[in-house]
């Protein structure tokens, strides 16, 4: 006889890391660009990490 496979809720997909605001403002105020920009490359890249967030400022700065 074959048994229901025990229910479970499904769980739900991990959200990315949301920055710290006070790592944002650094971000910003380090690389002389709106918090906001700083925002959206964190959410384009899907990582918070400074490096990688850096690197990204530098690119589009190269582009200017």
């Amino acid at each position: 006889m074959l048994r229901p496979a025990p229910t479970k809720k499904p769980t739900p997909p991990p959200e990315p890391m949301a920055a710290p605001e006070a790592e944002v403002d650094y971000l910003a105020k380090r690389h002389r660009v709106s918090p906001a920009i700083v925002r959206e490359i964190i959410r384009r890249i899907g990582s918070a990490e400074r490096s990688a967030v850096e690197r990204e400022i530098r690119k589009g700065l190269a582009r200017r």
